[in-house]
């Protein structure tokens, strides 16, 4: 019997694109099927829910993960990609660094157990991370098949120092975020955050995605440009950054 994304708890955004959001920090997983190869974005907290998220994924498609974006080193976005075996995994240039330097994995292993991760869990997760194998320092196409191609664009510095964000085309076009953009609470700025950047990378996605694309955020619903737009001048002003 075919699975629907609704059963599995995921919203269809457009034609074989797709997005669910994760419990306990409500982060945003996507999905983008081609004819020959399944992207996944963004892997979960834990090598456990990303396992869930592979295997809803080639529920959904009928086909096996071949490609991971991770969109910027948080814990709760790459604490799952571990569970996908085989997949070609992308991030932007400089993630390779933060997930392979031990004070670096030690710093997510421990932001994980303050934000309420089981300490075993953290330690595994941070033990089993595999730098990306790809790394994006402006765009990168990637062709899913059956006329399917999406791009991968370097979008940051601003939430991290190494945001990658993935647009999708299609009626609409579909921007994938990562936390540069958040819509269930305040956009996070951390101690490995950079600020002074942040509104021009928004003004880029802007700039991908045009007027009429859907936003999805790492947190919350998907919004529109001028979610966007206001976000980017509220970050401007927070900041303390000229337009």
């Amino acid at each position: 019997m075919t699975v629907t994304w609704e059963e599995l708890g995921w919203e269809r955004v457009a034609a074989g694109v797709g997005r669910c959001r994760l419990p306990v920090w409500d982060c945003t997983a996507g999905l983008v099927a081609g004819e020959d190869a399944v992207l996944v974005i963004d892997a979960g907290s834990s090598p456990a829910e990303g396992a869930r998220l592979r295997e809803q994924a080639q529920s959904l498609t009928g086909h096996r993960v071949t490609h991971l974006a991770l969109t910027h080193p948080h814990f709760d976005h790459v604490f799952g990609a571990a569970a996908f075996t085989g997949a070609e995994v992308f991030g932007a240039v400089g993630v390779d660094a933060v997930l392979s330097r031990l004070r670096d994995r030690e710093e997510l292993r421990a932001d994980a157990v303050r934000n309420g991760l089981a300490e075993t869990v953290a330690q595994e997760s941070a033990d089993l991370l595999v730098p990306p194998r790809h790394l994006v320092s402006g765009e990168w196409t990637l062709d899913l098949g059956g006329g399917c191609q999406v791009l991968l664009a370097n979008v940051g510095p601003g939430h991290t120092a190494h945001d990658l964000a993935v647009l999708v085309p299609g009626d609409p076009e579909v921007v994938f975020c990562g936390d540069l953009v958040e819509e269930s609470g305040e956009p996070q700025a951390g101690p490995d955050a950079v600020p002074s950047h942040w509104p021009a990378a928004l003004d880029r996605l802007l700039a991908l995605g045009g007027e009429n694309a859907l936003y999805v955020p790492g947190h919350g619903a998907v919004v529109d440009a001028a979610f966007v737009r206001a976000q980017r001048d509220a970050l401007a002003t927070r900041f303390g950054v000229s337009p």
